[in-house]
């Protein structure tokens, strides 16, 4: 050790870049839980008659207009960080309510997981096995449900009634305290 002053700067200047690269992996990873933007502004209101649609899920045939109990619409898209986090809230909900409830989550983004390719059902399929989501999951290319559900934002939350109206409608990330008392409204 020649010169400890040297040293001394280089110490200092380490700490430095590491703080600096701290804040900064922090700050990146500091996404709100507001909604994820999207393209798509449908015009619905709690209170409207669901619009009627089918999807192919990765546990079966989905169609609304032969469901008889209340529905669970959740548009997602694979990429987006909400939706990945409501995941776990929706599977606890899956599990208390999978009796008395039809869920069912539809692709609402044509972007892959990733968000560099093409979404697809295999997209889909990776997404319910990466996050461990038990409940139905469906892969829509054409858009179909998220043209008529999405509120313009991932995900969109919709609570659909016997009586096939709009008893919720929300996006973004939302508390199970909260969807709990939509789905238990729902079912009264």
């Amino acid at each position: 050790m020649k010169n400890p002053r040297i040293w001394v700067w280089i110490t200092i200047a380490v700490v430095i870049i590491g703080v600096a690269l701290a804040i900064r992996f922090a700050n990146s990873g500091g996404v709100s839980k507001q909604a994820t933007r999207a393209p798509i502004q449908a015009p619905l209101k709690v209170g409207d008659t669901a619009p009627e649609f089918t999807a192919v899920t990765n546990q079966g045939y989905f169609d609304l207009a032969k469901t008889a109990k209340p529905v669970f619409l959740e548009v997602f898209a694979t990429w987006c960080p909400h939706c990945q986090r409501e995941t776990a809230i929706i599977d606890q909900l899956y599990q208390k309510y999978s009796t008395q409830v039809a869920f069912v989550a539809v692709t609402g983004s044509n972007t892959s997981m990733d968000g560099q390719g093409q979404s697809s059902e295999v997209d889909v399929l990776n997404f319910a096995q990466a996050l461990h989501a038990k409940y139905p999951l469906a892969y829509d290319g054409s858009l179909a449900v998220a043209n008529k559900y999405l509120q313009g934002g991932f995900p969109t939350l919709v609570i659909i009634g016997r009586d096939k109206k709009i008893s919720f409608i929300t996006s973004g990330e939302t508390p199970f305290s909260e969807l709990d008392s939509a789905i238990k409204a729902a079912l009264r």
